[in-house]
């Protein structure tokens, strides 16, 4: 049985593929990773890790476009994302209730 001919260019493309999407993946996951240690050193359960990582990692991938948009970075996104793992989304909902409200009562 004769093997089709290896295109050596397909890893390239893969690795150039991988590399372009590396900055997407790893804030968030870093977001991920801290909350889930913060909430497993805090005695959470398996339940509250996942819940907090995947919303603080959500939170880190949703600041990425508002940094563009601002002049900034894209990979501060990371710095942000392991502030927000560190924080919890539930520390960063008040704080933003707060800013909220008072963009609100400004109006």
């Amino acid at each position: 049985m004769k093997m089709p001919e290896k295109n050596p260019g397909t890893w390239a493309e893969l690795f150039a593929w991988a590399a372009q999407l590396a900055p997407h993946i790893y804030a968030p996951a870093l977001s991920v990773v801290i909350a889930g240690l913060r909430v497993l050193y805090g005695g959470g359960t398996w339940r509250q890790v996942w819940l907090e990582g995947a919303l603080c990692g959500a939170a880190t991938l949703a600041i990425k476009p508002v940094l563009i948009w601002l002049g900034m970075p894209a990979d501060l996104a990371v710095f942000i994302g392991a502030c927000f793992g560190f924080v919890g989304v539930e520390k960063l909902r008040e704080r933003a209730d707060q800013v909220l409200g008072r963009k609100a009562e400004g109006q």
